[in-house]
């Protein structure tokens, strides 16, 4: 009989300090970081490949926030696939609720597969070594184990929490005497020596009986909170929406501290953690210093992306997205460049990156939330030039899509065609425009854009009026569940 096997994706997170790359409504999970794919697009294909004879992999669970969820659709479609559900938490509380929730989904579906939950802004360069570990850990679960990935260290390491673990068993498995907190340096290099420890990597295996059930033993509390939001949830196609103010009511605590970290040392609870090696090029991509890391790199130490001039430099990483950035004589430098902010870091003090975010939060600046590309439903906008009483939008729409039926008190608008067909409802009129025609939207005037064509539709939106941020809009008709 195959075991089945149900991935849990955790989607959620800011990723503030690979900033200003990643912001709080575009996280680093969804920014392709090299290739063509993003992280959270990698993770689903990982775990795709741990089909085996004996082990039949579902579509994912997702678990994400609301603000996120088209990304996790369009990111998954560019992959031809969709989720199985696509959990989303009212509010963040942490690592154990998430996947509680995706194991009482799973429950309620009638069926008790093994989950294999991996957060989703993680890279590794070895997938054969990857599917190997991954595989060995869904057996061992098989049998009733919670069973963690742990990384083999190739350095000393003070930003991780390490495992140390008992000789290898048959299985390839290894019983976990301690979990451990974040070292010092030297106790980290005295951990590489020794051997026997290992990097705690974030991702577990276990049946979603046996996680609800450890949940239960360890903390009740945070088990009854959840099943008490998971059975107030309203779906609406593969969303599903816990009770909002019963999950704001859910203790915030970790997988690890909640459980993981219980079991060692207590054999009379009835729950083993073991723990499978996992050697294949891992990564957390935590700082940009873990980014120039993993990136390929000439001879002088240097990494680019996008359009990247480097003279007499070396051990630096310059990352572009919308211009030409050249450097000359840096050394252990991260220059990381968008259209509308810029960073420029010692790579030895990119973890500090957070600071600058934080910084950005309590000035009320938008740069740490938002790009100035901003990603909607039915595409996109760039807010390209602005100025008193009036603001340039280049916009596109998705072949099929539509924004909503809406209108605005304080502003009106110009819409200019500059590629695809527009079908416009302006007032009471239906007008059909395509590239270099235009229309004129009065304030007050009930209006709707779409795309009716089957190539995407891009025109440039000028807006005028005594007031142009994006609250000042009154939907009638939406296809996204905004309408008022």
């Amino acid at each position: 009989m195959k075991l089945n096997l149900l991935p849990v994706i955790m989607a959620g997170g800011s990723g503030t300090r690979l900033w200003p790359l990643s912001r709080a409504l575009y996280p680093k999970q969804f920014l392709v970081l090299q290739g063509n794919q993003s992280l959270f697009q990698q993770a689903h294909l990982r775990l795709q490949s741990l089909a085996a004879e004996d082990i039949n992999v579902a579509k994912p669970c997702v678990v994400g926030n609301e603000e996120h969820r088209f990304l996790v659709l369009d990111q998954l479609r560019e992959l031809k696939g969709e989720p199985s559900s696509l959990l989303l938490e009212p509010v963040g509380r942490n690592t154990a609720p998430a996947v509680a929730l995706a194991a009482l989904q799973a429950v309620a579906e009638g069926d008790d597969p093994i989950l294999v939950v991996t957060p989703a802004d993680q890279t590794v360069t070895d997938e054969a070594a990857y599917t190997k570990a991954l595989q060995t850990a869904v057996r061992c679960a098989a049998k009733g184990d919670i069973v963690i990935l742990g990384i083999t260290p190739d350095r000393p390491e003070t930003g991780f929490g390490y495992i140390r673990t008992e000789q290898a068993q048959a299985d390839g498995a290894r019983a976990v005497v301690a979990f451990v907190e974040k070292p010092n340096l030297e106790t980290a290099k005295g951990y590489v020596a020794e051997g026997g420890y290992f990097w705690n990597s974030g991702m577990f295996v276990m049946r979603a009986s046996r996680w609800l059930a450890a949940l239960e033993h360890f903390r009740p509390d945070i088990l009854e909170a959840t099943r008490k939001s998971f059975d107030v949830r309203t779906t609406d196609a593969s969303f599903v929406r816990p009770g909002k103010a019963e999950f704001s009511a859910v203790p915030s605590e970790s997988v690890d501290y909640a459980v993981m970290e219980q079991c060692p040392g207590k054999p009379a609870s009835g729950f083993v953690v073991r723990m499978v090696p996992l050697d294949a090029g891992w990564s957390d991509l935590g700082a940009w210093d873990a980014v120039w890391q993993v990136s390929p790199q000439d001879a002088q130490g240097n990494a680019s992306q996008g359009d990247a001039l480097l003279h007499n430099s070396r051990n630096t990483l310059v990352h572009a997205t919308s211009r030409l950035v050249a450097t000359v004589g840096l050394d252990n430098i991260v220059v990381v460049e968008t259209p509308d902010a810029v960073l420029v870091a010692d790579r030895s003090c990119s973890q500090d990156v957070k600071q600058i975010v934080n910084a950005l939060s309590l000035r009320e600046r938008s740069e740490g939330t938002v790009h100035r590309r901003v990603h909607r439903p039915w595409g996109w906008y760039d807010s390209i030039d602005f100025g008193p009483r009036f603001q340039v939008k280049r916009i596109m729409v998705k072949p099929k899509a539509s924004l909503s039926l809406q209108m605005h008190h304080h502003r009106a608008e110009h819409w200019i065609v500059v590629s695809g067909t527009a079908e416009v409802t302006n007032g009471d009129k239906v007008l059909m425009l395509s590239e270099n025609q235009s229309t004129y939207i009065p304030l007050g005037t009930v209006h709707r854009l779409v795309n009716p064509g089957t190539i995407p539709l891009e025109i440039i939106e000028v807006q005028s009026g005594s007031y142009l941020g994006e609250d000042d809009i009154v939907r009638f008709q939406d296809n996204y569940g905004r309408s008022a």
